[in-house]
């Protein structure tokens, strides 16, 4: 989040670190919830909110009109869902649309499956999206369809667009558009538009390497681009993606205590790690003691009003 500038006005400062809405969010919850906060205190309750938001772990199971809200919890929900299962993709199993639908629901039940789509259809370049997809290709695709969502739908009706004209022209439908219309059109939307957008630079050199480019493949290829991920901060680069010695050491201690458990099952999932993200939630998780989800073999979720071990 914006750190506090002296040189910047109080005006803007408040609407590029979106404080009013997360104060705003904080009092809601708490006037839900007073009953349980007379606990502790209203001091503690903020100061936890506000350390959470700023950790990005606020967001985790929360709905996703509030996941969406702000750049800030949409780049935290990136991060959470790869942190979340990370393991995946080092397993190097592949997953597909559903499975993938099925794991962002884990952490937001609400998640729409029309952003699932989206993201896989980036993935795999508009092929069937029944294809089965490798963790980092996905999240990716997701991190990109996820965060500049607003922008890509206004980029695909330019695109529907600038074919139809084309093809009205032609006697045979054409494969993609001239890379050179699109991008003064793309252009012209990044100086009216009041959503966040990928780097100009980043558009420019990928629409100037081609004669004739589609909307899928032209995603693809932005997904891929490293100043995206420099630019939203979250993802580190495809080597690094999967190097995590803090989460390491936490899953070696989750094996363990699986291991030496008489009760424990002896297939446990690539997702396991969640567990331990959880007992790490957000403070409004842990202050509500709502249920918990934990992760089975199967991918299945059980709920339980008891507190973990």
């Amino acid at each position: 989040m914006n750190r506090l500038n002296p040189t910047v006005p109080a005006d803007q400062y408040l609407a590029d670190s979106n404080v009013l809405f997360y104060l705003n969010d904080a009092v809601i919850q708490l006037l839900e919830h007073k009953e349980e906060y007379n606990q502790f205190g209203v001091i503690r309750y903020f100061a936890e909110y506000f350390s959470s938001v700023k950790n990005s772990n606020h967001v985790l199971f929360r709905e996703f009109n509030y996941i969406q809200a702000t750049p800030h919890n949409r780049a935290s929900f990136i991060r959470v869902f790869w942190k979340c299962y990370r393991q995946i993709g080092k397993s190097g199993d592949l997953l597909s649309m559903l499975e993938y639908r099925s794991l962002l629901q884990l952490l937001c039940p609400d998640f729409p499956v029309v952003l699932v789509q989206s993201a896989a259809r980036i993935a795999v370049m508009d092929d069937t999206i029944d294809c089965l997809m490798s963790f980092s290709d996905f999240l990716y695709a997701f991190q990109l369809q996820f965060y500049y969502q607003e922008f890509l739908d206004c980029v695909l009706v330019i695109y529907q667009d600038l074919l139809a004209e084309e093809n009205n022209k032609e006697e045979r439908p054409q494969d993609g558009v001239e890379p050179s219309t699109l991008a003064q059109c793309i252009d012209a939307l990044c100086d009216r538009s009041k959503h966040s957008h990928p780097p100009r630079s980043c558009m420019r050199e990928i629409l100037n390497q081609t004669d004739r480019i589609s909307y899928y493949s032209f995603l693809m290829s932005l997904a891929k681009q490293e100043a995206i991920n420099q630019t939203i901060g979250v993802l580190p680069s495809k080597a690094e993606l999967l190097i995590d010695p803090e989460m390491d050491q936490e899953l070696d201690k989750l094996i363990a205590q699986i291991v030496v458990s008489p009760s424990s099952n002896s297939s446990s999932s690539a997702v396991g790690g969640l567990k331990e993200v959880q007992k790490k939630a957000s403070p409004r998780r842990n202050i509500h003691h709502r249920r918990r989800m934990e992760v089975e073999s199967d991918g299945s979720t059980e709920e339980t009003d008891s507190s973990e071990n």
